[in-house]
């Protein structure tokens, strides 16, 4: 690609191109770890010419990796304290052991609390949860996969944890990607996504009621057994009061940064140290549960992103996009696009990797056309993590299908009518309800 002639583009962009299409297949093929592959982006720029060193890592100190970190810390205090278990099983005895009550459960407790911690470590705290709840209720050798309502349960927590994900900017790698090239303040992005959120996962409950109706019925003495199980882990420890009240002390300062003036990065860094000194976890358990890792994947993702912006390179491959749509494309059409674009590479690519390539060219098409930022780059972000058809489309998908509870069939028989909704959602929210918020 150094070598192919660009015409229009200079140097410096042509070499941003060359460094993108490398960055895609070591990305896509992931021949290597993604953070390494960043690494290589970082000595790589000043090696053939877009950036210097010092402008290349510009992209560490995007304030984004300190929400991630605090992110980080504040999933393994939840996790640690028991009280997402203690949530669960409160739910299941307020709403009932029915199968439609329990897949309910299943899919709302992950996709709540994906909405404010890793989809990939809330599916991996309830997942032991849902398979007992399976055992309880009865179901016939679900390990083999015959259950039809081990399927849904197992289903319905991996995907519920990716769709309550598109809630807050921290729900998802890609949706914090969107937010550090958008600016979007987080209470905005919460008033369209938390009923987008909401609205996928009833979809999800009632594609998958449809999909895999149940073979058993509701327990009997239900209310019992779970009340023996909450019995089983005593009374609310003082590690989940605290880690309740941290929780919902920073989500009223994510809700309220418009008039604190204080803003979500120092609220996901507050709410980390306030664990930390409230002896919830100590700081080596906040060390060993950072995916360090993802950091600088999102590091060097960033800096390459800042590379195809400022060498003109996202410009030059936005207009041949343009150009491919027609003369004026509407907007719906372009987003309906970008969308499909997504939805489908996601399926076989880290949808981490796949939003650093996108939102960047999204924000400079938006740009390009007068749009507010955020009007192709949140649609996309929320493509990226439509990720329900195949088992590498997504850790949760893949440990979903690990667990033996699913066979490979069953994720793309489910996972289609739920993408499609989702998309024509998505087109819905961001083109009504979002509009005012995503400028």
């Amino acid at each position: 690609m150094y070598l192919i002639p660009l015409p229009g583009l200079k140097a410096s962009g042509h070499a941003a191109i060359s460094l993108l299409v490398f960055a895609v297949s070591m990305w896509a093929t992931e021949s290597v770890p993604l953070a390494v592959t960043s690494l290589i982006i970082l000595f790589a720029q000043p090696l053939i010419g877009v950036e210097s060193f010092e402008n290349a890592v510009i992209g560490f100190a995007n304030p984004i990796l300190f929400l991630m970190i605090g992110g980080f810390i504040m999933a393994e205090a939840i996790r640690k304290s028991g009280l997402a278990q203690r949530f669960t099983y409160y739910l299941l005895r307020r709403l009932g052991t029915s199968p439609e009550r329990g897949l309910f459960v299943s899919i709302f407790s992950t996709g709540l609390l994906s909405a404010w911690i890793e989809n990939v470590v809330a599916f991996a705290m309830l997942l032991p949860i849902i398979k007992e709840i399976v055992d309880i209720m009865g179901c016939s050798e679900p390990e083999r996969g015959r259950s039809n309502y081990a399927k849904a349960m197992i289903l319905g927590a991996s995907f519920g944890s990716l769709a309550g994900g598109f809630g807050t900017e921290i729900g998802t790698a890609p949706n914090l990607m969107a937010a550090a090239y958008t600016q979007i303040p987080f209470i905005n992005w919460m008033i369209f996504g938390f009923p987008l959120a909401v609205a996928m996962l009833f979809v999800i409950w009632f594609v998958l009621m449809r999909i895999f109706p149940s073979e058993v019925t509701a327990l009997c003495d239900g209310d019992a057994v779970i009340g023996k199980k909450l019995m089983e882990l005593g009374e609310v420890k003082r590690e989940e009061k605290v880690s309740a009240g941290i929780l919902l002390f920073a989500i009223l300062l994510w809700v309220t940064a418009g008039w604190t003036g204080i803003n979500s990065y120092s609220v996901s860094l507050i709410a980390a140290v306030m664990f930390i000194f409230a002896g919830v976890i100590t700081w080596k358990d906040a060390q060993k549960n950072i995916d360090w890792g993802l950091i600088v994947f999102f590091g060097g993702a960033l800096s390459l992103g800042s590379a195809l912006l400022k060498t003109g390179a996202a410009a030059w491959l936005i207009n041949d996009l343009v150009r491919m749509l027609g003369s004026d494309p509407s907007t719906i059409l372009v987003m309906l696009v970008l969308m499909v674009l997504a939805v489908l590479i996601t399926q076989v690519m880290s949808n981490i990797a796949l939003s650093a390539i996108l939102v960047p060219l999204s924000v400079t098409l938006a740009g390009a056309q007068h749009q507010p930022v955020g009007i192709y780059a949140v649609p996309v972000a929320i493509a990226c993590s439509l990720s329900f058809m195949l088992p590498m489309a997504d850790p949760t998908v893949a440990m979903a299908y690990g667990s033996g509870y699913v066979k490979l069939r069953d994720i793309p028989r489910a996972g289609i009518p739920v993408i499609v909704v989702g998309i024509i959602l998505t087109v819905l929210v961001i083109t009504t309800l979002a509009v005012p918020f995503i400028a």
